[in-house]
């Protein structure tokens, strides 16, 4: 069997051990156990065969491989601990690149890297061409970000303050998060605020909290097993302003490189565990 049709198997008995967990949850009470604890043993149960493992396989080998109209690589791509250096960069990320004289996400040192050395199009990079569809294969820039997390699993998130752009950017974000708007009147504080929020059996974090915001920052990018894909946080970002019923948060846009800052800084401290797994 080979290793794709392996992890197709192995998404198809997910779901249907997600589908189990769920039904078990109602009888959380009678066996003194919660939902949330229900579902994290099924997490947990599942990580070492982590899908996203093999998004990470394909990354690694896409950054080492010589592509796009100047057939470079990434290996001299600088994430912020110099050019081809991968490991425990995302740590600290988004910070201040003084070659762009911007505060930059994983996702947007990527693709000006894509740009700069490989000669990709910039206007090429959208939500529309970026987030992978259900059932789809994964983009080059999912599976280059699930292998540079990967590798710096179990390290310590430290997201610098220490340049004004990346003080003004942690402003903005927390602004944005407090933003009200739309049809509900939403903003990202009315669900990730408050200590005990829930949506059907989803917990919702409190990310102004340090240990809330540590346990869901460092989870993303995550396995979607209800989707059979990675996500990155560019895309749960995306996909939370599309709940809250807001205009397309555009990909790598300032307002989604201050959110995951504020959110980043607000996470110092935790250890980094993406790809992760979620429902």
């Amino acid at each position: 069997m080979s290793f794709e049709k392996r992890f197709l198997n192995l998404r198809q008995l997910a779901i249907a051990n997600l589908i189990l967990a769920t039904v078990a949850c109602t009888a959380a009470n009678a066996q003194q156990k919660s939902a949330k604890d229900a579902i994290d043993d099924y997490r947990a149960s599942l990580q070492d065969g982590n899908p996203a493992d093999l998004n990470a396989a394909r990354g690694e080998a896409l950054w080492k491989a010589k592509r796009g109209p100047k057939n470079a690589s990434l290996e001299a791509c600088d994430l912020g601990l110099g050019a081809g250096k991968v490991k425990g960069a995302v740590t600290s990320l988004p910070k201040y690149f003084s070659d762009t004289n911007q505060v930059m996400d994983l996702e947007s040192r990527l693709v000006h890297c894509m740009v700069s050395l490989q000669g990709a199009n910039k206007n090429d990079f959208s939500a529309g061409t970026v987030y992978s569809r259900e059932g789809q294969k994964a983009t080059a820039v999912e599976d280059l970000v699930a292998y540079i997390y990967d590798e710096s699993r179990g390290m310590t998130i430290n997201i610098p303050q220490n340049h004004g752009t990346e003080k003004a950017s942690y402003a903005r974000g927390k602004e944005a998060f407090y933003f009200k708007g739309g049809p509900f009147d939403f903003s990202c504080a009315s669900c990730h605020s408050e200590d005990g929020k829930r949506i059907r059996l989803q917990d919702l974090p409190n990310l102004t909290k340090q240990g809330p915001a540590q346990a869901a920052f460092s989870q993303w990018p995550a396995y979607r097993v209800s989707q059979g894909a990675v996500r990155t946080m560019q895309w749960r970002l995306y996909d939370c302003f599309r709940q809250q019923r807001f205009p397309e948060l555009q990909y790598l846009s300032q307002t989604s490189v201050d959110l995951i800052t504020f959110m980043g800084v607000n996470a110092n401290g935790g250890k980094m565990a993406a790809p992760a797994l979620k429902r």
